[in-house]
Order: C-alpha cells, then sequence, then structure tokens
C-alpha cells in the first residue's frame, strides 16, 4: 500500500470513530430524559413538597401583604379648595401635614394682586378645608368661606367686631384708653398693628422696621413711605392710627 493510500485509510478510521462516539452520546443523553440521576422516575408537572401547596393549606403571605396595605385612598394625604387670588383655583391634593404655602404653588402660585400678608403662609392644612387669598385692598370677603386666614386674621375679624359693636361698652382698656381703639404708630407693637384693617404679620413688621430707621412717625401720612401701603390701604387705616 502506498504511503497515500495510508493516510487517506488513517483520516476515514477517524472520521467513522468521531461519528461513532458522537451517536453514542445522543443516545445516552435521550434515554436518560425520563428518569433523575438516582434511576427514579421524573413525573412532569407534579407538585413538589417545596411549593407550599402539598397540604393545601393557602400561604401566610398573601394575608400578610393584603394587611399590609393602606386603610384607605386617602390615607396620608389632605385635600384643599384654593380660590381667590390665585393662578388656578380649585381642589388640590398634597400630602399630610403641607403648609398653606405649598397650596398656593399648587394651584400655579399667588396672582399679582394677592394680599399674602394675610395670609399664615406657615400653617399647617387641615384636609376638606377652603383656602382663600385676598387681593390687595379687598376687605369684605364672602362669609361663606370663613376667615381668611388662621389666627391673625380672626384676630383681627373679631376686633373690628368689637370697635363696631362695642363703642357703648366703655369699661375696656384699650390703646391711650379710648374706646375707638386708635393705634399709636409710635408706641404700638407687633400685636397692636395686627388689629388693624388689612395689616398683617408682614406688614406690621415693615412698620416697625420703618419706625426703628426714621426713629419715629412724625405723621400718619408717613405710612405712605411703608412699602406694601397705598392710597386705598392708607384711606382705611387713616382714622385708626395717630403719631
Amino acid at each position: 500500500m502506498s504511503p497515500r493510500a495510508a493516510v487517506v485509510l488513517a483520516a476515514v478510521v477517524v472520521v467513522v470513530a468521531v461519528v461513532v462516539v458522537f451517536v453514542g452520546a445522543m443516545v445516552s443523553g435521550g434515554g436518560s430524559g425520563g428518569t433523575d440521576g438516582t434511576g427514579g422516575v421524573v413525573v412532569r408537572g407534579a407538585p413538589t413538597s417545596g411549593a407550599g401547596g402539598a397540604s393545601g393549606a393557602p400561604s401566610p403571605s398573601a394575608g400578610d401583604a393584603a394587611g399590609a396595605l393602606p386603610s384607605g385612598p386617602g390615607a396620608g394625604r389632605v385635600v384643599v379648595h384654593v380660590l381667590g387670588a390665585v393662578r388656578r383655583s380649585g381642589v388640590v391634593e398634597l400630602p399630610a401635614s403641607s403648609r398653606v404655602g405649598d397650596a398656593l404653588e399648587r394651584a400655579g402660585g399667588a396672582a399679582d394682586d394677592a394680599d399674602l400678608d394675610r395670609l399664615n403662609l406657615a400653617r399647617v392644612l387641615t384636609d376638606g378645608e377652603r383656602l382663600y387669598v385676598p387681593r390687595l385692598g379687598q376687605q369684605e370677603v364672602p362669609e361663606a368661606l370663613g376667615p381668611v386666614a388662621d389666627g391673625a386674621g380672626a384676630g383681627r375679624a373679631a376686633a373690628a367686631g368689637g370697635a363696631g359693636g362695642g363703642g357703648g361698652g366703655g369699661g375696656d382698656a384699650g390703646t391711650g384708653g379710648e374706646g375707638s381703639a386708635v393705634v399709636d404708630l409710635n408706641t404700638a407693637d407687633q400685636a397692636a398693628l395686627e388689629t388693624l384693617p388689612g395689616i398683617g404679620p408682614g406688614l406690621a413688621g415693615r412698620i416697625i422696621a420703618w419706625r426703628d430707621e426714621h426713629g419715629r412717625f412724625t405723621a400718619v401720612e408717613d405710612l405712605l413711605d411703608v412699602s406694601g401701603i397705598g392710597d386705598v390701604r392708607f384711606a382705611e387705616l387713616r382714622d385708626r392710627v395717630r403719631v
């Protein structure tokens, strides 16, 4: 046999051996598909002991997950009706413990003529309340809308009512001992200034700052130099203040 024929014969033998090994591996792999590693038969689709359902008892995790859900759709939220001098009046929903300032931002912000000095922007909102933002120079707020602000606004309303209907009481001590409740601009503190119509914490603070800067008010008309007091508001204050 020539060397070339010997090489061809060896190559044929190698190819045949490889084919035999491959076919044997395929046969052994297909035959073991129905048994596990120990020779036992595995029934596909049967429940196993680790699935938690062999005893028929429900999984305890389902009940725990249901109990962890919020008790109501509004848990941790407050709904407030914002109207008046805002850019988008309407009902807004906010997280619990939100402030009046947060409600104004959700309503698009205050309008250019909003009188924010009459609001307590740091007050915590209550669910279901109606928040009215007054406009500059507006004194007649619809009674159905409730108080303009919490605390300071209610105090001013009570003070105005007492001045208008209790002039004949005559026994209570007032500013300067007079029943007209006239406020002295040079001696009044923050609380006394806030009893004036249209004067909130911010504007009262600016009045005191102007007085500290200039020494004193020499005339009632000096109020016009305070930022935030225009002709309309000054007309409302003229008869309620003195120097």
